[in-house]
């Protein structure tokens, strides 16, 4: 740890308490958990056996790689479900490794289907129907067309209908209750099976978008799920850069790339050991963030590099601040989603974009079942 350029810090007790919290928001239904990207970028080695611990049974990763990684991990009783579905010629893996598909196009469910033939047994899959976001799932018109061949899924055994809401984070569209209508729609073109369509925004938009299984993601990790709400999830990172060089400046003196910032006054600039490749995007500006020490924030001056950030430390006594010392990036003063409105972007792309450099301490790890 001491060696490193910064520390993040993962806390899996609250990983596993907002997973706890939105079960019981769902009632009956059954919460999931959404591993892709490595967890959100957190590590889904450690993350997706600290949710079976706590109870989850159901997985979502995006790639066939990811759901192969995450599989061991898990319990026997735990399914992984891999989002894209089958890439053309490996449908075997999915066999081979415990895997169950999401089948998103004729072509995909096709394929799953002589599969099946092949091994003279049914296979599990899940169905996505798209409802207005035009990305995944059965279109309508392979819908229509699917629920006219008798024998489009023989040998498929559907454990799930899904769908995915484009619009969940803004409660008042009405993109969400038209997606609704056609959800309950599509569903009826298929063999009955429990039905899952809520996110982690979903889940807020009320009992009637919950159906029987809810797949939240960013949530999970405390990310605020409806904007410009109070978030209800515990913060579960934090992230401290370690300071390389303190320096004292006068008055008109550059600092960073471009020299597209001078003090005004003399200050005292910190050198911190994270930038963009880290994570730390480039579209935080100059003095648009801030890193805190305790109380004390000291802002984000000259631009983000490669490799290092600068502060102005000047409000911080004297001597206060050495090489070696950590400052707060994500924490209590900051969260994610703050960082996140300071950059343009949402706090699913900071989490995702953290780098490998970072020194990785996780809180209350429990070992694989």
């Amino acid at each position: 740890m001491h060696a490193a350029g910064a520390l993040l810090t993962i806390d899996l007790q609250a990983i596993r308490a907002n997973w706890r919290m939105l079960q019981a928001r769902v009632g009956s239904a059954e919460c999931a958990a959404v591993v892709k990207a490595d967890a959100y970028g957190l590590g889904a080695a450690q993350v997706a056996p600290a949710l079976a611990a706590e109870g989850c049974r159901r997985f979502f990763v995006a790639h066939l790689d990811e759901g192969i990684a995450v599989r061991p991990g898990l319990p026997q009783d735990a399914t992984v479900c891999v989002l894209h579905g089958p890439p053309p010629g490996a449908e075997g893996e999915f066999v081979a490794h415990g895997l169950v598909p999401v089948l998103n196009s004729r072509a995909q469910v096709d394929a799953w289907r002589a599969l099946a033939h092949r091994h003279d047994r049914e296979l599990s899959a899940v169905v996505q129907v798209d409802t207005g976001m035009a990305r995944l799932g059965l279109s309508p018109v392979e819908l229509r067309a699917l629920a006219g061949d008798a024998g489009a899924l023989r040998g498929v055994r559907v454990a799930c209908v899904m769908s995915h809401l484009a619009c969940a984070e803004q409660p008042e569209h009405p993109a969400n209750e038209a997606q609704r209508g056609r959800f309950i729609a599509a569903r009826r073109c298929l063999p009955a099976a429990p039905a899952s369509f809520a996110n982690s925004c979903g889940i807020f938009l009320g009992g009637g978008y919950h159906f029987d299984l809810v797949r939240p993601g960013a949530a999970l990790y405390g990310i605020a799920p409806i904007a410009a709400a109070p978030n209800p999830m515990r913060p579960v990172v934090r992230l401290q850069g370690r300071v390389v060089q303190m320096r004292s400046i006068e008055p008109g003196t550059p600092v960073g790339y471009g020299h597209a910032w001078r003090c005004e006054r003399p200050a005292r600039i910190a050198t911190v050991s994270v930038g963009y490749a880290d994570g730390w995007l480039r579209a935080i500006g100059e003095s648009s963030a801030a890193a805190w020490v305790g109380d004390v924030a000291l802002p984000l001056v000259g631009r983000v590099s490669m490799d290092t950030i600068t502060l102005d430390a000047s409000a911080l006594p004297e001597g206060a601040l050495v090489p070696g010392a950590l400052v707060d990036l994500i924490g209590d003063r900051q969260d994610v989603d703050a960082v996140a409105a300071r950059a343009g972007t949402i706090g699913y792309e900071i989490l995702t974009a953290l780098g490998s450099r970072y020194a990785r301490r996780y809180l209350a790890d429990v070992a694989a079942p």
